[in-house]
């Protein structure tokens, strides 16, 4: 007697139900724990920062504004010229544009994905054309993609150059990574520095789930990044605590604090 198709169908049934169980059971964990996530970013997106707005002048505990990168007012500059080329983060550059003027080279706007590229072609095109290397990076930027300003940053140790922010420049979220290449770094007491949690250019809104090991990983790149440059990495600690959409803005005794202002620029502004 041979099995008929029947037959074959109905021994099958148990091992099918028993696959469908084990996925039925794998897709209810994952809901859950993506349901989880979900619970803890939704308000954020649904009650965004109540911050003051990034021009509210800061005072020693009250240094968290609100950050909204595509569109964040600037504070005018204290230095008698009202005249500031970007009123707002929404005028300035989608990606960096490189100003040369003489040995200071002007990185300004957000620091797109590709920039770091796009900042060594810059340097080999001056070298191809016979000029030397700027010795100064000037920075005026929200920030951006944090491996194209750790690349950028390491690029400028490499070739030696120092860092200076003029009064009314903003260097925020992955811009100190620049600002900490300098060999000299230099920051006026008119511009701003600020920091934050990163998503170490993961572009979800479930990082915790879907990008913790990436997220550690970047963490202990920029820990040793910073330390490598001289920088105490405690700064970090007011970043880690920072939620993306704000921005905790450091003070200029917290930048000679945390060696972001190099010893000798700050005997020099004092």
């Amino acid at each position: 007697m041979t099995d008929t198709p029947e037959d074959d169908d109905q021994s099958h049934r148990p091992v099918r139900r028993m696959i469908y169980g084990v996925l039925g059971v794998q897709l209810v964990l994952a809901v859950l724990l993506m349901g989880g996530d979900l619970w803890r970013v939704l308000p954020q997106i649904g009650l965004p920062s109540t911050q003051p707005r990034f021009d509210t002048p800061v005072n020693p505990g009250d240094q968290t504004r609100r950050y909204r990168p595509a569109d964040m007012p600037l504070s005018p500059a204290r230095d008698g010229n009202p005249a500031r080329p970007f009123t707002s983060t929404s005028d300035m550059p989608d990606r960096l544009t490189f100003d040369r003027d003489g040995g200071r080279l002007t990185l300004t706007g957000r620091i797109a994905p590709g920039d770091a590229d796009r900042f060594a072609d810059f340097l080999v095109a001056e070298e191809t054309a016979g000029r030397d290397l700027p010795d100064i990076l000037r920075l005026n930027s929200p920030g951006g993609s944090v491996s194209d300003a750790l690349s950028i940053g390491q690029r400028a140790r490499d070739d030696g150059m120092d860092t200076v922010m003029e009064a009314g420049d903003i260097c925020l979220s992955a811009c100190p990574y620049m600002l900490s290449a300098g060999v000299i770094r230099t920051v006026d007491d008119d511009a701003q520095v600020g920091v934050h949690q990163h998503f170490f250019d993961t572009n979800t809104i479930l990082p915790a789930f879907l990008a913790v090991e990436d997220i550690q990983r970047g963490q202990g790149q920029v820990m040793t990044y910073l330390i490598d440059m001289g920088v105490n990495p405690e700064v970090m600690q007011h970043a880690l605590v920072t939620p993306p959409d704000e921005i905790y803005v450091l003070l200029p005794e917290q930048l000679v604090e945390y060696d972001i202002v190099t010893p000798q620029s700050a005997e020099t502004e004092g």
